[in-house]
Order: structure tokens, then C-alpha cells, then sequence
């Protein structure tokens, strides 16, 4: 027996038979909408200040793991690596020392160049030898035998907490450690402080 269907008197959107009507009143639609945005704003929220966060300690890491890396590849080869930290330009860079002039860098001697941003920034340099800079450049290099120089970069965060980058030129070891890490300093310029 062939069915028709046909809308009924009153319900244009609603069918005869095994078809029920259903819909959404403004009401419900509005509802739904606000949730939906509510969980939305909720999500960047917390993934915007996810990234604020890690945005210190990513630049952290990095700056450690090119300092890593410097130290690892010196030891695997005959070649020298400098790590130049520009506290006046908030900015680092790595190069391979190729010529003997160490005043001199040449563009093809970068391998990487990096700014600090306002949530990383470097405040200053301490140096196993006593040496002290909060301006200018500080240098690092890593030979075969290791870091020339260890010492301390302190680095503060979007809230103004101190972080220590310390190069350990006895294992080299680089670390980054919470607040200002002390380190072994000699009594005079001429003591070694090992």
C-alpha cells in the first residue's frame, strides 16, 4: 500500500508517517552559541597564557642547547666556537672561529643568531675569573679542550625572576637553573678557582 506524505495543517516542517518533527527554537540556538563561545574564549585563554609561559623557557633552552652544541661539536672536531652574548641588543649569536682576527666576525662564520625578547631577557655575565659585565659583550668559547671561561648569564622573565645559565668549563656543562646560581670564584685574578 503506497504511503503519501504529506505535511500537516498547522506544520509545514513536520511529514506523516515514521518522520518526527524536530527543531531547534531561538531560544536553545542562542544557548548552544554562547556555550560554544564561552569554551572557546576559555581555550585561548589558557593556550595564550600556556605560550606566555613557556615563551621564557623556550628561549632559555635554546640559548642553552646552542651553548650544548657548541661545546659538543668542539669536542668532536679541530674547530673553535664562540658564543657571543650582546646584552646592549639582547641578543645572541654562535660562530665558528675560522680566521685568527677574533675581533672580526664574518657572515659566513654565523651559524646562529638570536634576539632575546621581553619575556627572556639577559641582565648580565659573571665569570668564573672574577669578570663581571651587565653591558656590551660577553664572549664564551669552546675549544677541544672545552670552555675557555665558565661562568653565569642571568636571564629574568616577564615577572622579573632571575634565571642562571651556567657554563661549567670542567665538564662542560651547560644547565639552567633557577635564580642566581653561585658559583666558584677565585679570591684574586691570579688564583684558580678549581
Amino acid at each position: 500500500m503506497p504511503t503519501c506524505s504529506v505535511p500537516m495543517q498547522g506544520d509545514k516542517k513536520c511529514l506523516k508517517g515514521r518522520l518526527k518533527c524536530s527543531a531547534f527554537t531561538l531560544t536553545e540556538l542562542i544557548v548552544v552559541v554562547l556555550l560554544v563561545s564561552l569554551f572557546v574564549l576559555l581555550a585561548q585563554i589558557n593556550l595564550f597564557g600556556l605560550l606566555t609561559r613557556s615563551t621564557f623557557k623556550a628561549q632559555a633552552q635554546e640559548l642553552v642547547s646552542t651553548m650544548q652544541r657548541a661545546a659538543s661539536a668542539a669536542a668532536e672536531s679541530d674547530r673553535r666556537y664562540e658564543i657571543i652574548i650582546d646584552l646592549a641588543e639582547q641578543s645572541y649569536l654562535l660562530r665558528e672561529i675560522t680566521s685568527p682576527d677574533l675581533s672580526e666576525i664574518l657572515e659566513e662564520e654565523i651559524i646562529v643568531e638570536q634576539d632575546f625578547s621581553a619575556n627572556c631577557r639577559a641582565v648580565y655575565v659573571l665569570f668564573d675569573d672574577g669578570d663581571y659585565t651587565n653591558e656590551g659583550r660577553a664572549k664564551f668559547r669552546a675549544g677541544r679542550s672545552g670552555w675557555q671561561y665558565g661562568g653565569r648569564i642571568v636571564l629574568l622573565d616577564k615577572d622579573e625572576r632571575p634565571y642562571s645559565v651556567v657554563i661549567n668549563r670542567l665538564n662542560r656543562g651547560v644547565t639552567l637553573k633557577e635564580g642566581e646560581v653561585g658559583l666558584l670564584l677565585p679570591k684574586s685574578k691570579d688564583e684558580v678557582p678549581f
